[in-house]
């Protein structure tokens, strides 16, 4: 177990990253990976962001050497786009050992050995489908993983507003670190063995959140927006039996906690990008101006084609999916799932 005056690496200057760190910095020191030279010598020479306009605590160092990341520190947290996730554990994997311990915060999956065509067609199988512990696992030696799960806006973080977060993890030791490292006066840390629940509940509450705040978008109130959370949470544990989780993840504050914040934050990305659809702004120009992913808009893509798949009956994943990739009038997809025959109120109990 490590000792809170070791340090601890993040891997990922963005938002959550570096909010994270400011995080561990109430506890330890942290290094701060980013590969870009001008904000690591900003960060390091001011203690702000400039990106995120924001305080930097004077115990977070950043840098550009991985290696530097692997050597000081046994507690690694990643935080960086899933698209980029397994390029980026390729990088890290030569200097990491079966001691290191990483636990992720990125909300989003990973595709195995699937083409660029295979995508276009939509060959997406469920095996093919793998969260980033199981990258961690593929692409390296390290043996104790864990994920961060929400819920965990970037912004109420850095202004130590009172939230809290759930360590997913099989084994007791990352977790215990984990909440060792993170706990605070305002940040509550819990626990759970479903790590694999805990990662797609993070990943898969994105999709909702871009269609609540297309409803926002359309000037919709809050009694269709709930109608919304509540199927959409139905259709998140869909996907989750399918994948290998049981519901309770979902029903936790990785699951219902996330999305209920995701699902209705303006500081939320997947939100103000469902927000600014339903305004009427295209999907490439919104994904343009955005200055961080939206993970929500490719696990969207991602849930279709596996529930094509799988021949899961998931109607908001479908309608969105027509309306951010086919370019679906979105008021008919509201009338659509409005009409939409469901026989039953709740069928995983």
């Amino acid at each position: 177990m490590a000792s809170k005056t070791q340090v601890v690496g993040v891997i990922g200057a963005g938002s959550f990253g570096s909010a994270i760190g400011n995080l561990l910095s109430h506890n330890t020191d942290v290094l701060l990976y980013s590969r870009q030279q001008d904000l690591v010598d900003e960060i390091n020479e001011t203690h702000r962001h400039p990106n995120l306009d924001v305080d930097i605590s004077p115990k977070v160092t950043a840098t550009t050497d991985l290696e530097q990341i692997a050597d000081r520190c046994t507690l690694i947290f990643p935080i960086v786009p899933s698209a980029n996730f397994r390029q980026m554990m390729k990088d890290l994997s030569p200097f990491l050992h079966p001691y290191h311990i990483l636990i992720h915060g990125t909300k989003g999956l990973d595709l195995r050995k699937i083409t660029e065509e295979d995508l276009e067609k939509g060959r997406i199988k469920p095996d093919s489908v793998i969260t980033m512990s199981e990258v961690i696992r593929e692409e390296s030696v390290v043996v104790r993983v864990g994920c961060l799960s929400g819920p965990n806006l970037a912004s109420e973080i850095f202004e130590g507003q009172p939230t809290a977060t759930v360590i997913g993890s099989k084994f007791d030791e990352v977790i215990e670190l984990g909440k060792s490292m993170l706990s605070s006066r305002r940040f509550q840390v819990f626990g759970t063995y479903e790590i694999k629940g805990a990662e797609l509940a993070g990943a898969l509450k994105n999709i909702i959140a871009i269609g609540s705040g297309i409803l926002t978008g359309l000037g919709m109130g809050k009694n269709i927006q709930s109608l919304l959370i509540t199927r959409g949470l139905m259709e998140m544990i869909y996907f989750g039996r399918a994948l290998g989780s049981s519901p309770k993840p979902f029903v936790g504050t990785a699951g219902i906690g996330d999305l209920v914040c995701t699902a209705t934050s303006p500081r939320s990305r997947n939100f103000t990008f469902g927000y600014r659809l339903g305004q009427g702004e295209k999907p490439d120009d919104i994904l343009n101006s955005m200055p961080e992913v939206a993970e929500g808009v490719r696990t969207l893509r991602i849930a279709k084609y596996l529930a094509d798949n799988l021949k899961l009956h998931v109607p908001i994943t479908q309608m969105l999916y027509r309306a951010v990739y086919q370019g679906y009038d979105i008021s008919e997809a509201i009338d659509y799932l409005m009409r939409y025959p469901y026989y039953v109120d709740v069928d995983f109990m």
